[in-house]
């Protein structure tokens, strides 16, 4: 009889599996209160080396065509849907309803499809040709802000993870993201599927841990260019006093956010991660 092999749960950061440097763990457990996995706690120092590795893939990935960008979300909603019952029973975990869990999956799905949709379109609502009065064709543009942080709520922790993580690299920014303490073991399957999905590893990173622990970093430090984060109270006022003094933007999201509303299907949400570059180019004689 052979033994039953489990599986041993670790981030995803830089393309590769990490435990955290510091060798912590928490403890995963089931609805029933029953053992599952030990899960990295990660620490300052692994968002760091998270950060190092979102700067070192972030300007190739900025340099990709929208159309290869769109190719490579629509890959990673192929993976996920072909393993749509293995993220649902991840999401069970915590006690989620099977029909519950099984929405969640298919609302994920079709969210990477619509911004892989919007990857080569969101330039032409988001853009636009300036009159100006000169002999000059003006036009904007828009750039990537870089490294973005997120912090994803506790709730809804795929479909809330992927709806903020979404908008950022359609944009071509790369990410660093502390997911859901309460039911993190989908973000580790998430991050299997991110590494066989043709994203260049750093796009993305995912850390499991506590959030108080990383919440100061990933207000002050300065490589992170912008925040996401689902937070409110103290937290809310930590983030952003931290970033008021590393000067990077901070979209904030209410917990009480509903993350299947339509309302995040939106280009706008990627302008909330971009800059504009205007361009002015002589014509005439």
């Amino acid at each position: 009889m052979s033994l039953k092999i489990t599986k041993t749960p670790k981030c995803y950061v830089g393309g590769a599996f990490i435990r955290s440097e510091s060798g912590r763990v928490f403890e995963l457990k089931d609805a029933s209160g029953a053992f599952y996995a030990n899960l990295p706690r990660c620490t300052k120092k692994d968002l760091r080396n998270a950060v190092e590795a979102a700067a070192k893939a972030g300007a190739g990935w900025a340099k990709r065509t929208p159309y290869n960008r769109a190719q490579i979300l629509y890959r990673l909603a192929e993976m996920l849907e072909a393993r749509a019952a293995e993220m649902a029973e991840a999401l069970m975990l915590d006690g989620t309803a099977k029909a519950q869990a099984e929405k969640e999956v298919a609302a994920t799905v079709g969210r990477i499809v619509h911004y892989a949709g919007w990857a080569d379109k969101y330039e032409q609502v988001l853009g636009s040709v300036n009159p100006v009065a000169s002999a000059h064709f003006n036009f904007t543009l828009t750039e990537p802000v870089g490294i973005v942080g997120v912090l994803a709520p506790e709730e809804a922790p795929l479909l809330a993870l992927m709806t903020l993580i979404l908008p950022m690299v359609t944009a071509g920014n790369s990410v660093v993201a502390l997911v859901s303490r309460k039911a993190p073991y989908p973000s580790i399957l998430l991050g299997e599927m991110l590494a066989t999905s043709d994203l260049p590893g750093g796009v993305v990173n995912l850390l499991t841990g506590d959030r108080k622990e990383m919440l100061s970093t990933f207000a002050t430090h300065e490589h992170l260019r912008a925040l996401a984060a689902v937070a409110q109270g103290d937290e809310a006022v930590t983030l952003q006093r931290g970033a008021a003094d590393s000067v990077k933007r901070v979209k904030l999201h209410d917990p009480k956010t509903d993350w299947f509303s339509e309302k995040h299907e939106s280009p706008y949400a990627i302008r909330d991660f971009t800059e504009a570059k205007t361009v002015w180019h002589p014509v005439g004689s």
